[in-house]
Order: structure tokens, then C-alpha cells, then sequence
């Protein structure tokens, strides 16, 4: 359970070791920050570590795909914290395949979890961020989303659909005073414990690094916002 507290809000949808667990603890420096993932284990232990640190954070675990869990999350959120002022959609799902190995329910839920889960979250939040005439909303997003390569079949269409998604809610959004970001996270992110012996650290985005950007776009001075942004390894070929 979170303290009271007068600090912004920053909720962080999709929550794991790497990238989720970096932006939850960098905006933990100066908002009340929100976690969510399916995995109520995990967010309480990271949600301990940031009020070990003298952070607020509130576990809101939930399924992204699921609309009754997303109200669910948004409304102890509201209750236990207050409004956000910046929503982070890292949430995601493949699997990688081609069309002969990915099943129907697999396309499906890819769609869901990527893009309808990130329309979810996006309504949860954007009646009060208009009303109060300034928020941030940054999308998670992939290579796939852009170009998507022979085993992308479901992977690629859930994140070409954020993706247009993203640049729909700021056509609309950004004259509202509400800045909407995607960012293409293009190469394998160097997750905590997680071996990848054909890989080394340097062929990897740092999560840390990554979360630094993040926290970058949530505070560019309006008269120069980005809109699409990428991020990746300096070795990585594109």
C-alpha cells in the first residue's frame, strides 16, 4: 500500500526485470510511480526496493488485455495515488513466428496485450490529462512495428497497430497540452540474469540507458516535442 503523498504520478504498464524495472525506478526519483505486470511477486519486490529508497511506489498488478482488469488498475490507482500524469506503455507480447507456426489464439492475443491493451490504458488516463491541460504518454515499441521480418507475423501487425495508434492520440492529444511519444527499442535489451551467449554487454541496450530517454521525452519543453524516437546499441546494424 502507497503513503499519502503530493508527488505526480507516473503509472508504468508492463513491468518486468528489464526495461520495465529501469523506468519504474527512475521515475520513482520524483513521482509516485504505479507498477504493473501479471506477476504480483515480482512487483512487490521491486516495489519494495523503491520505498526502500525513499521512493512511493503501488503495486497494480493486472492483465493489459483484459478490459475489467484495466479499470480495475486504473481505479486503485486514482484511489491509492491520484491521477497520472504520465503513463508508460511497456507492456508486450509475440510470439516470433511465421504464419505456419503462430496459431490464431497467439495472433490474437499479441493484438490484444499490444495494441488493444495500450488503447485500454490510453482512455483510462487521457480524460483527466485533458482536463488538466498537460500529461505524457510514451508507447513501447519495436523494430517490428516498422518493418516486420518473416516471423513477425504477429509480433509485426500488434506493434505496427500501437504504433498508429501512437500517432492518431498525438495529432489529437498535443494541441491538448498532452505530449505522445513511441519509441523503437531496436536490439535485444541486456536483462538482469538472463544469459545470451551469442551476445556481448556492448551488443545490448542498457535498460538504465534506455529509461534515461524515456524520462528525457516525458520533460522536452513543449515547443519541441518529439513524436517517434529510436534507441539502439551502436553496433547494431539498421
Amino acid at each position: 500500500m502507497a503513503e499519502p503523498q503530493s508527488k505526480p504520478v507516473a503509472v508504468v504498464m508492463g513491468v518486468g526485470p528489464g526495461l520495465g524495472a529501469s523506468l519504474a525506478r527512475r521515475f520513482a526519483e520524483q513521482y509516485a510511480v504505479a507498477l504493473n505486470a501479471r506477476r504480483p511477486d515480482f512487483l512487490r519486490t521491486l516495489a519494495g526496493e523503491i520505498r526502500g529508497r525513499g521512493g512511493l511506489a503501488l503495486e497494480a498488478p493486472g492483465d493489459v488485455a483484459d478490459r475489467g482488469q484495466v479499470a480495475e488498475t486504473f481505479k486503485l490507482v486514482r484511489r491509492e495515488l491520484g491521477e497520472p500524469e504520465v503513463l508508460i506503455f511497456n507492456a508486450a507480447a509475440g510470439p516470433f513466428g511465421n504464419i505456419s507456426e503462430v496459431t490464431p489464439e497467439q495472433f490474437e492475443n499479441c493484438m490484444r496485450v499490444n495494441a488493444v491493451g495500450a488503447f485500454l490504458c490510453a482512455k483510462e488516463c487521457v480524460p483527466a490529462m485533458v482536463a488538466r491541460g498537460r500529461g505524457v504518454i510514451l508507447f513501447t515499441g519495436a523494430t517490428a512495428g516498422i518493418k516486420a521480418g518473416p516471423r513477425s507475423v504477429a509480433f509485426g501487425p500488434g506493434n505496427f497497430a500501437k504504433r498508429g495508434l501512437a500517432q492518431s492520440l498525438a495529432r489529437d492529444l498535443g494541441p491538448k497540452g498532452i505530449h505522445v511519444a513511441w519509441i523503437n527499442v531496436d536490439g535485444a535489451i541486456d536483462i538482469p540474469n538472463r544469459q545470451r551467449p551469442n551476445l556481448a554487454r556492448e551488443d545490448m541496450l542498457s535498460p538504465d540507458a534506455i529509461a534515461g530517454t524515456y524520462w528525457h521525452l516525458a520533460h522536452q519543453d513543449r515547443s519541441a516535442w518529439t513524436m517517434e524516437l529510436e534507441v539502439r546499441p551502436f553496433k547494431e546494424k539498421f
